[in-house]
């Protein structure tokens, strides 16, 4: 193979190129651009196809809990705040982001997520409030809010003995403000 005529033909390749009217360019560029859009969808068709062959599963922990014997927190003591609260226990907070609420005659279990944004509250005993970090929405012990930007008071989750006498919380069933006193909402002691 000759050198020379390599460099030839490509001189005469830069030639042909330089000599394309506007006119051959554009008409070149958007054949180029509409086989370039034509491949990006039949490879996207393409690879759809294949994920569609494969289901993606999603998997979801538990929604109902056990917590203990109803005996564990009737058998606390102690004079109620001015809203009718006992205790507030909260060793379901960071796992499961509820409280359980021991009030004079029931039970309820608190969501700990702000209704404002969904930040969880934290409960301080000394002042016996739960206030959200985020933006400072305030609630009494027994959920309501009396402080900050949230527009309700905190939901409450499903609650129920199960025969054994334990109660069950259900964080997949909850209760809005308007619905505190209907069954599910409360366990009576």
């Amino acid at each position: 193979m000759n050198p020379r005529a390599t460099l030839a033909d490509s001189k005469g390749g830069m030639q042909r190129l330089a000599n394309l009217s506007r006119r051959d360019v554009l008409v070149r560029g958007a054949a180029a651009a509409g086989w370039g859009a034509f491949g990006l969808v039949l490879t996207t068709g393409i690879v759809e196809s294949l994920n569609f062959l494969f289901p993606r599963v999603v998997f979801r922990p538990p929604s109902r809990f056990t917590i203990g014997p109803v005996q564990e927190f009737t058998g606390v003591g102690g004079t109620p705040d001015r809203y009718g609260v006992i205790l507030v226990d909260q060793r379901w907070k960071s796992t499961e982001r509820f409280f359980l609420v021991r009030e004079q005659e029931r039970i309820h279990a608190a969501s700990a997520r702000c209704t404002h944004l969904g930040c969880t509250v934290n409960w301080f005993e000394d002042m016996r409030t739960f206030k959200c970090p985020c933006h400072g929405s305030e609630y009494h012990s027994n959920g309501e809010n009396f402080a900050g930007p949230a527009p309700r008071s905190l939901d409450r989750l499903r609650i129920e003995l199960n025969a054994e006498g334990k109660i069950i919380v259900d964080t997949a069933i909850v209760y809005g403000p308007d619905r505190y006193g209907v069954d599910g909402a409360f366990v009576d002691v």
